[in-house]
């Protein structure tokens, strides 16, 4: 029978707020502690309670974090009381970057170390987006701080800098072509730019961008297109290839089930509301979806490996995003472009209209009817060849003049 943790646990808000002070995503907690970054999220809302083993050693970091907290406290206040400002903790605490709460969307940061259950030492992925984590821990992204402190371009790239690396690796999963991952990540941005008051006032503006880029990703019309009718080069790993077949061969809404659930780690109604379908429907598409993976390859039959190799069969291609700049430029030009297509557009619409209207007709004039055939009239006859007296008075008219009473006054016979 499991027991609760010997040690007292904090309140399930104060729990997400000691991760959040030290600057820790849910899935660096969940591998620190040996579970997964749903399990964690059960443990921050409430809705589940720390047990057993894992209960005790979540409950010793939570209190080493908290000494951590507390040793760090002083100093800030110190710092702040030069200025002639009392610190209270809470006011330490906020004045710390916030952490980042929407670690969900990164793919990429469920690989940075290894579930210890799984008994690995080391990670086999390196992704792109390690060298920079410093830099984020420094300016993490928030919806609510970005958009009410930062210009609108300074949010976005903030925005983009935080999703676009992970989502590009997403979205070749979910459609096996690198070029179009690329494509399909800032076309999304790039509609997120248009709509940016939308995406800025949303309370996901990360699921948004990602639900975006899914759908670009999964459009049919890609087949259309020259550069998209052969396939591109398979992973090198055997393995991989297998993976990669396998995720291509299930139903898009399948496929997109399985890597929301199993490889960003959503949860069943989130997974179910970005796709559009209920909760029943979405827990059907994913057990089918991890039957089909199994049925291929046997030793993905647990969901916990099967999630570790979606981040390694992601982290194995160096794919790399444009800048931010470069992506809000290019959506710039799209949207003038557009724009003057259709001011050229209604611009030429009013001149044929008004064109119709000058030439048209101002009263009714009827339709004249088509003629007809008039049958029983003779036809034309042309004149013969003239008779030896006819020939003889012709000869005489010439032969006289012209003018004078002769032509006047007829002569009696």
């Amino acid at each position: 029978m499991t027991q609760s943790p010997a040690l007292p646990l904090p309140p399930p808000k104060e729990r997400r707020r000691l991760r959040e002070a030290a600057s820790l995503t849910r899935a660096q907690l969940a591998s620190r502690v040996g579970v997964t970054s749903e399990t964690v999220r059960g443990w921050e809302t409430g809705r589940a309670t720390p047990r057993g083993r894992k209960g005790e050693k979540y409950a010793r970091l939570l209190n080493s974090l908290d000494a951590e907290r507390e040793v760090t406290e002083p100093h800030v206040s110190v710092a702040t009381s030069d200025r002639g400002r009392a610190s209270a903790p809470g006011r330490s605490a906020r004045s710390r970057p916030p952490a980042r709460d929407r670690d969900r969307t990164r793919l990429a940061d469920r690989g940075r170390a290894p579930a210890p259950d799984r008994g690995r030492t080391t990670a086999r992925v390196t992704l792109a987006d390690r060298s920079r984590a410093p830099d984020r821990a420094k300016t993490p992204y928030r919806p609510d701080e970005a958009t009410s402190a930062q210009a609108p371009e300074q949010a976005f790239d903030a925005l983009y800098a935080f999703c676009a690396p992970a989502l590009v690796r997403q979205t070749y999963l979910l459609s096996g072509r690198r070029e179009l991952a690329r494509e399909s990540v800032e076309r999304a941005f790039q509609i997120a730019w248009q709509r940016w008051p939308e995406v800025a006032r949303d309370r996901d503006p990360a699921g948004w961008v990602r639900a975006v880029a899914y759908e670009c990703a999964l459009s049919p019309w890609h087949r259309l297109r020259p550069r998209y009718r052969h396939p591109e080069p398979p992973p090198p790993d055997a393995f991989d290839r297998a993976l990669m077949d396998t995720l291509l061969r299930l139903p898009p809404s399948y496929r997109r089930t399985l890597l929301l659930y199993d490889g960003v780690g959503l949860g069943l109604p989130e997974t179910a509301a970005e796709t559009e379908a209920s909760t029943r429907a979405a827990v059907n598409r994913l057990m089918h979806a991890r039957e089909a993976v199994a049925e291929r390859l046997p030793e993905l039959a647990d969901p916990e490996v099967l999630h570790w190799r979606l981040v390694e069969l992601a982290s194995t291609e160096r794919l790399r995003a444009a800048k931010p700049l470069v992506v809000r430029q290019a959506g710039e030009r799209r949207a003038r472009l557009w724009t003057r297509a259709a001011i050229a557009f209604t611009a030429l619409l009013i001149g044929t209209t008004v064109l119709t209207v000058r030439t048209a007709p101002t009263r009714y004039e009827p339709p004249v009817p088509p003629g007809e055939t008039v049958q029983g009239v003779p036809p034309p006859v042309a004149p013969g060849p003239l008779s030896e007296s006819e020939r003889d008075l012709r000869t005489k008219l010439r032969k006289e003049q012209q003018r004078g009473p002769d032509r006047l006054m007829p002569q009696p016979r």
